[in-house]
């Protein structure tokens, strides 16, 4: 969307107008992609003990410990981050890897902190930063479009711990793929963390006919030791409801009066969504300091909504406020998409888009400084 400031009745507010987010088409080396596997900056000085169980929900507090356990296990002169490893499992280091699950898997709904402690593990494990690697589900199928299967394999394998946050299984290819490599990296010693909505067993329920692919999903399973977290979304934990859509007018002038905010039409967005590649979606918002939209929509079809749930969790990711005119976040997915297969992912981009827009409040009404 281009709009001038003399065309909107701006006036002096700003001395250029925002940017657009359909104006840009990063180019993501695949260096960076590996680079950047780390927990995204909302969850940069997160810890175990700034977590903060919920009290009425046990499963909580019991997930800390058994986290902050397995983060000790990893330490120790035989885990040096290179070559074959044992699996030093929960607590006390051992001489050589156990039998059973070879990892940790975080099964909860929404908001009640998996990608917290999955951050905090990460940051408890004892081991260089360039030995520990943190990534969505996406962002690692991602890695190996862009590397190939067994430069991953070889790039990861040198790794002390894989934290893979938002598991989810989209299709049978998918499926197979994580099952290798997963295998792959288990047998060279690296440790595994991840976080879903859906148990592994279910992984794949209600998207394919995942019962073609029952030995590869059981694999997956195997892999884990499953920790279920109780709660209720922290995001919406006693406070107040987001805040209507704003008009046209107000999120334009707030647009204009943020330095560093981009500004679009959000059906000319979904369009241009489609034409950028989603692990480019990190990059797109590359110093963006809020996303202003207009004309807010329901998302015409399941392609596009599964590339706005991405989207949605990008900039959860970097903590980038929503501003929006049109139809409320809530609206955005069809009581079709509600209920089918990817409805975990529409919820989960309902709460972290209504946190943003809880964010955004602020912007209507700034102005720059003079």
């Amino acid at each position: 969307m281009s709009t001038s400031p003399s065309a909107s009745g701006l006036g002096s507010i700003a001395d250029a107008a925002p940017s657009s987010l359909c104006a840009r088409e990063p180019r993501v080396p695949a260096d960076r992609l590996v680079a950047e596997m780390v927990p995204p900056p909302r969850f940069d000085s997160v810890r175990f003990d700034t977590y903060i169980p919920d009290p009425n929900q046990p499963s909580q507090t019991e997930a800390v410990h058994v986290l902050d356990a397995f983060a000790a296990g990893l330490g120790g002169a035989q885990a040096a981050g290179s070559g074959k490893r044992g699996f030093l499992g929960f607590g006390k280091k051992a001489a050589k890897a156990p039998a059973g699950p070879r990892g940790v898997y975080l099964d909860g709904g929404y908001g009640v902190g998996k990608t917290h402690l999955l951050a905090s593990l990460w940051h408890a494990t004892p081991a260089e930063p360039s030995l520990k690697a943190f990534g969505t589900f996406v962002e690692l199928t991602n890695l190996v479009g862009a590397l190939g299967f067994q430069q991953t394999v070889r790039t990861l394998s040198g790794h002390r711990l894989l934290c893979i946050d938002e598991f989810e299984l989209d299709d049978p290819g998918d499926t197979v793929l994580v099952s290798s490599l997963l295998a792959r990296l288990v047998e060279a010693g690296v440790a595994l963390a991840a976080t879903s909505n859906t148990l592994p067993g279910k992984l794949g329920e209600g998207r394919f006919a995942s019962v073609d692919f029952l030995r590869e999903i059981q694999g997956l399973s195997a892999h884990f030791r499953s920790l279920r977290i109780d709660g209720e979304d922290y995001r919406h934990r006693g406070l107040p409801e987001a805040p209507a859509p704003y008009s046209d007018e107000q999120v334009t002038k707030a647009a204009y009066a943020t330095p560093g905010a981009s500004l679009d039409d959000f059906p000319h967005l979904l369009d241009h969504l489609a034409r950028v590649h989603p692990s480019r979606y990190g990059a797109l918002t590359d110093g963006i300091t809020a996303v202003c939209l207009t004309d807010v929509q329901p998302v015409p079809d399941q392609s596009t909504a599964l590339r706005l749930v991405v989207l949605a969790d990008r900039l959860y990711d970097r903590e980038v406020p929503v501003l929006a005119s049109g139809m409320p976040f809530d609206r955005l997915f069809s009581e079709e998409m509600l209920n089918g297969g990817y409805r975990k992912k529409y919820f989960r981009a309902i709460s972290r888009l209504t946190a943003l827009a809880r964010d955004a409040k602020d912007l209507v009404g700034t102005r720059k400084a003079s």
